[in-house]
């Protein structure tokens, strides 16, 4: 007996009999079914219905029911129309495939980061703190128009995706927010590139790099990263989309041929020296350090005999494979390949592609640049910190199981080449240092500052028998004797409880045009004349994003005494571009009284904001004045004063000042703080530009620069 489940047929409604074996027909065909009008029937009609067009967000006739993903579960599970319908709700807007991730049970619909390998020895999605979730780290915003896929694919040649105009929109979704409105981030890329002279940069500079092309390449990637994640949280998160300003910034930088180093070579890569330090993948690739966004090992093809053999360039280490590398001049490296996938299965490794390059570079013996990649620390281990280790050479290879055992893999031994500067053997250092695992050594004081820092600053003389420098008071911030103005407006303050928070409309931000310009790590996003700090007023606490200046040094310093210049300051931490470093204290001084704090060598302990200084791109605003603005604030720092009192006058400086706002009791007073131009490795000199003298007291004594920059002026004041 044949029973059919056609249209007409019932469903039996008492139980079922399991031992009754149904003898079901197979379908041979698969016939189209388009909805119908209201009141017919597409089985009984015999005439052929017409097309009914449906939009995805409905209404839907009967019979037609909603699909993801342009409508989600809302919490209940059931429509907002119709509660006894189909358990979708909310129409939410079509975003990329590649952004999307199947809901799960509670209805989260979060993104899955686009472009994340699964079997890459390196990271690709790095975070850098600059949401709070990061990488800086970080983020990724569908509000921008250009696909984060619209990178050079290096082992093809190929480019994946169309950019297309690069607009950023503010989400209609909330309610308390604005009308929608559209930030066109062209004119801000094209201001940069303009000052920084990077609109069109000479092919013969773009195959070969230098030194100041790379570091103006990566000085407008990060001035314009950091804007970017200034528009993001201002925006606030949309559902479906993964915030990444860095690979954002990269891909339109690369789209306007903003890179250089683009010819792959074996050695040193020009521009780019032993110790640099990056944030971010795409910051490797931007200077031909490394030139695959994602996968491990980069390789070029070269003659060994007559054919054309893949030969290894450079690799990044990050800890995406069992790589064994804590003998800071030996490194045994895991080849591609091989890892667990989601199914659960595991493959052996092949010797193809990056592996068979690391094997005939052994053969060859051929150097090899290696990148190492350790947790950023500061951010709380959720992002990568990049460092150029140097060239190695591979002394050795073979095939091993993996710890798992269920696959076989490559392993490559590595060893550095001898004489070139510390990089991992430096780092390791001074992880043992502030681990107190082991001592610094040349040590005078364990803490210059006796406490009055949250970090101790210890003093250092690893060069001659001097014992220090001449006694001072360290205090840790500005001393006025009278407020510098008083405010035309007095601001009650914000009312900020839990701080103050980007896309909030209190007083505060809105000073500093909307925007907050701090990210959770203390690092500026964009550059005004001026910026406007939380005051005695403001109800927000001592650890708010907008008191950074106030806080002190988030990084560990040390006083330390230099080979030719006296004593000088570096950090044990790498600092990131536009982090802050400290404030410069000690006592504002009327400009006539500098001759009384002694104006000769050394003891010229004096900050002077009314001095010329050169035009730096990187501390304007692309729509802020040109110039920075002279005010007649000059500090000394002779009798009292901070650690910012040791840092040395560079014509290249990696250190630059801002110049900060608070108002206490209803009264304002500017402060100087220290902010990086670039990354800094650790115990590299932080330096600054001392500024000229106006010719109108042009009567000062020069004194002879010894900062060996090749822009340096030969002397300062």
């Amino acid at each position: 007996m044949e029973q059919g489940f056609g249209s007409d047929s019932v469903p039996p409604t008492g139980p079922i009999d399991k031992s009754n074996v149904l003898d079901v027909k197979p379908l041979r065909c698969l016939v189209p079914v388009f909805p119908s009008p209201n009141g017919m029937s597409s089985v009984n009609t015999p005439q052929p219905s017409p097309f009914v067009c449906v939009p995805p967000s409905g209404p839907f006739p009967p019979g037609v029911s909603p699909f993801y993903p342009f409508l989600s579960p809302n919490e209940s599970g059931r429509s907002a129309e119709n509660q006894e319908g189909f358990g979708f709700g909310t129409p939410i807007s079509p975003v990329p495939l590649n952004s999307f991730r199947t809901p799960t049970a509670n209805g989260d619909t979060g993104p899955r980061r686009p472009g994340r390998p699964r079997a890459t020895n390196g990271v690709a999605a790095e975070d850098d703190g600059l949401s709070g979730s990061q990488n800086d780290s970080d983020q990724f915003a569908s509000g921008y128009s250009v696909h984060t896929n619209d990178v050079e694919d290096t082992s093809t040649g190929k480019k994946r995706g169309r950019p297309r105009k690069s607009r950023l929109s503010q989400p209609a979704s909330n309610a308390s927010a604005s009308p929608p409105v559209e930030v066109d981030i062209d004119p801000l890329l094209n201001q940069l590139l303009a000052s920084f002279k990077l609109v069109e940069i000479d092919q013969v500079k773009k195959a070969d790099g230098d030194k100041e092309l790379a570091g103006r390449i990566l000085l407008v990637f990060d001035l314009f990263r950091r804007r970017l994640t200034q528009f993001e949280e201002k925006r606030g998160d949309i559902p479906g989309s993964a915030r990444r300003p860095d690979l954002k910034g990269a891909n339109l930088l690369m789209t306007r041929g903003v890179r250089t180093n683009q010819t792959k070579r074996i050695g040193n890569v020009p521009g780019v020296e032993v110790g640099d330090i990056f944030f971010f993948r795409m910051e490797l690739c931007l200077v031909g350090l490394h030139a695959p966004s994602m996968a491990g090992i980069d390789y070029m093809s070269g003659r060994l005999t007559g054919e054309e053999e893949p030969i290894a360039v450079s690799i990044v280490s990050s800890g995406g494979y069992d790589d064994e590398g804590d003998d800071g001049d030996v490194l045994i490296y895991t080849g591609q390949g091989g890892v667990q996938r989601r199914d659960g299965q595991m493959f052996d490794q092949k010797l193809e592609r990056g592996n068979l390059a690391l094997e005939k570079s052994m053969h060859r013996g051929n150097e090899v640049r290696v990148i190492r990649g350790v947790l950023d620390v500061q951010n709380g281990g959720r992002g990568k910190i990049y460092m150029y280790d140097g060239l190695y050479r591979i002394q050795e290879s073979w095939a091993e199981k993996s710890k798992q055992g269920n696959c076989s893999i490559f392993r490559y031994k590595l060893v550095r080449v001898p004489g070139q500067p510390e990089v991992y053997t430096l780092w390791k250092s001074v992880q043992q240092w502030r681990d107190g695992t082991a001592s610094r050594a040349g040590v005078i004081l364990p803490d210059l500052t006796s406490g009055a820092e949250s970090q101790p600053v210890c003093l250092v003389n690893d060069v001659d028998d001097e014992k220090g420098p001449a006694y001072f008071t360290y205090i840790p911030s500005l001393k006025y004797s009278k407020p510098f103005m008083k405010p035309i407006n007095p601001s009650m303050g914000c009312q900020c409880l839990g701080g103050c928070q980007p896309g909030a409309s209190c007083a505060c931000i809105q000073k500093n045009g909307g925007y907050l310009p701090f990210n959770p790590l203390g690092v500026l996003l964009s550059y005004k004349t001026l910026i406007h700090e939380c005051g005695s007023a403001c109800s927000c606490p001592p650890n708010c994003r907008n008191r950074i200046s106030q806080a002190g040094p988030k990084a560990r310093v040390e006083v330390f005494k230099t080979k030719n210049r006296g004593w000088g300051l570096r950090s044990w931490d790498p600092i990131r571009g536009g982090g802050f470093v400290c404030e410069y204290a000690g006592e504002v001084i009327e400009e006539s009284r500098v001759g009384e704090f002694g104006n000769d060598g050394d003891d010229d302990y004096i900050f002077d904001a009314t001095r010329m200084y050169e035009p730096l791109e990187a501390v304007r605003d692309y729509n802020d004045e040109s110039k920075k603005v002279p005010y007649p604030l000059v500090i000394s720092a002779k009798k009292g004063g901070n650690v910012a009192r040791f840092m040395n006058h560079s014509c290249s400086p990696n250190v630059f000042w801002q110049l900060v706002v608070r108002q206490i009791n209803n009264e304002t007073y500017y402060h100087v703080a220290f902010f990086a131009i670039r990354h800094i490795p650790p115990m590299q000199e932080l330096t600054f530009d001392y500024g000229m003298v106006p010719p109108d007291k042009a009567d000062r004594r020069r004194k002879k620069c010894l900062c060996g920059s090749l822009n340096c002026r030969g002397y300062f004041y």
